[in-house]
């Protein structure tokens, strides 16, 4: 089974990466690059920058001699900043786990706060008014939203990962919303309430652990919902993380470094994935208990 994981991210990876590669190297305007509008440059000085990306217009040879390279620990060279992508990864990825991380534990803490309150209440009317201001937020993309920060004056990975918890919010509830509403009307919980059971006993002991599978399933999803929303937090908010470099790398075209931000976050998303669903098939022990 460990195996199967394993081989299953690397496809997974080395797809993304190549999938990238070949988008990239088919976009209009591959190959253009702002020094060709400086008319100071001569005929031979433009020839040498159209020279610079010969060796990406092949893209299997390219995706080819990446890979030989990757295995050996070299990650290859960043057009755009001229800098080893190695060294930009050791200095932006900290930025970015600080801010993710930060942004899923608050998102996820604010939605089964809302949601438990809810269930517990049986309250139709806090239920519409929950997903009422769910649609609202919903309704913001990160863009405006991190313009609207930056108009404040906000900065730093907390604010950036309250950005990212705000973007996430509305996204989870609906969903954990419909999901503990559904559980409550199951036959056993029914059955507990008419028994005297309490309101937080049932939602511990019988909707909870029902709903476990499918919320740990949705806690890999908000990695990848997190990750995406860094990359317009961090480019506007002008923060030197990887959604940062990997905003610059799409702009610039940088196939290389395009690349690398590729694989790096098809690694992440798809062993949150894998590690998801191989929780969400194992029940803990207070469910046991309960």
């Amino acid at each position: 089974m460990l195996w199967r994981a394993a081989c299953r991210v690397v496809g997974i990876v080395l797809l993304g990466g190549l999938l990238s590669a070949v988008l990239v190297r088919y976009a209009p305007g591959f190959g253009s690059d702002e020094e060709k509008l400086d008319t100071r440059f001569s005929e031979g000085s433009l020839r040498k920058l159209e020279e610079r990306h010969e060796p990406e217009r092949d893209v299997a040879g390219f995706y080819w001699r990446f890979l030989v390279n990757y295995v050996q620990g070299d990650l290859g060279q960043s057009r755009l900043l001229q800098r080893p992508v190695a060294s930009l990864f050791a200095e932006r990825l900290p930025v970015t786990a600080a801010a993710v991380a930060a942004g899923l534990a608050a998102a996820w803490m604010l939605v089964l706060v809302t949601a438990c309150a809810v269930a517990r209440s049986r309250s139709r009317a806090l239920g519409a008014a929950g997903r009422a201001g769910a649609t609202v937020l919903q309704c913001l993309p990160a863009g405006v939203l991190a313009l609207l920060i930056l108009g404040m004056g906000g900065r730093g990975a907390m604010v950036c990962g309250g950005a990212i918890a705000v973007v996430l919010y509305p996204r989870l509830l609906h969903y954990v919303l419909n999901l503990l509403e559904e559980s409550c009307e199951l036959a056993h919980v029914v059955t507990a309430r008419a028994k005297g059971a309490g309101e937080w006993r049932i939602l511990r002991g019988h909707v909870l652990p029902v709903c476990l599978p499918q919320l740990v399933a949705l806690g890999g999803t908000s990695v990848s919902m997190a990750l995406s929303a860094a990359i317009p937090l961090e480019a506007i908010l002008d923060m030197p993380g990887a959604g940062q470099l990997a905003w610059q790398a799409a702009l610039a075209r940088d196939l290389t470094l395009l690349v690398n931000v590729t694989m790096l976050m098809s690694l992440a998303i798809t062993i949150a994935n894998t590690a998801a669903a191989a929780a969400g098939r194992r029940r803990p022990a207070w469910v046991e208990a309960a």
